[in-house]
């Protein structure tokens, strides 16, 4: 069964691209299939996971846009990193006006993604850091929202934001959407402020905080200069270790609910 997540915050600055890349390349380490969709016009995911945004044939521009078959527009990643990718560039930033007078514009990426769900474990889609029809577009695919946040006031305020967001977009479009959980990123221990914020999120949130911590680490910063998520740039680093182990958090919390589901059932 495939689990579609997108990760997003309407805040910049706050991970979202890195996350979607290392978990990408940690979830494709314990051997699952993994398809990362760079839904950002700025498209460093796809150059952070090693591929030439102006190289590729075919973008999710073109799969909204020009209707072109998704399976053309997937590409590999190096070997090293071990998923599947549709890229994107700045010809994305006219999607948002050309899609507003299309028919079911906010479905054009499920809708495409039905096509090769079933070819994957997991499917993960970086969202720019606004509410735009992108964002309405990866929202209405997914399944759940990773929301990665940085732990500073301000990241309070976004958070609301999308969470009002997410209420909407499970009202009107996909009932089924659902925070999957908030990853603290760039988390700093020696501030007290990061402290703080965080035991406000798990005061507020409980189980839906990720128990894994992402640290401020200088190889994960460098890593996206060198065209290579962490665990491919330095396996041993802090950064690495830490998204290897989101991973793991995540695939164990799949493997509760799914027994969750089939106790309910029967």
């Amino acid at each position: 069964m495939t689990t579609v997540f997108a990760v997003a915050n309407q805040k910049g600055g706050v991970g979202k691209t890195t996350s979607s890349v290392n978990l990408a390349a940690s979830l494709a380490a314990t051997r699952k299939r993994v398809l990362l969709i760079d839904s950002d016009p700025q498209g460093n995911a796809t150059s952070g996971s090693g591929v030439d945004k102006h190289g590729v044939e075919h973008t999710i521009y073109d799969v909204l846009i020009d209707e072109v078959e998704i399976e053309d527009a997937i590409v590999k990643t190096p070997e090293a990193s071990g998923f599947d990718l549709i890229a994107a560039n700045e010809d994305l930033t006219a999607a948002e006006v050309q899609m507003l007078d299309m028919k079911l514009k906010e479905f054009r990426l499920r809708n495409a993604l039905a096509r090769v769900k079933n070819r994957y474990d997991y499917i993960l889609i970086d969202c720019p850091p606004s509410l735009n029809m992108l964002t309405v577009n990866a929202l209405t695919a997914a399944d759940s929202v990773i929301v990665p946040l940085q732990c500073e006031y301000y990241a309070l305020e976004g958070l609301t934001a999308l969470i009002n967001t997410i209420e909407k977009i499970r009202a009107v479009l996909n009932p089924k959407l659902h925070i999957g959980g908030i990853l603290r990123t760039m988390y700093d221990p020696r501030v007290s402020l990061s402290n703080d914020v965080s035991n406000q999120l798990i005061q507020h949130f409980g189980d839906k905080v990720y128990r894994t911590i992402i640290p401020r680490n200088v190889r994960l910063a460098e890593a996206p200069s060198h065209g290579a998520p962490v665990i491919t740039y330095d396996a041993k680093s802090r950064g690495a270790i830490s998204y290897l182990a989101l991973a793991g958090e995540i695939l164990r919390r799949e493997q509760t609910l799914t027994k969750q589901e089939v106790k309910a059932e029967s």
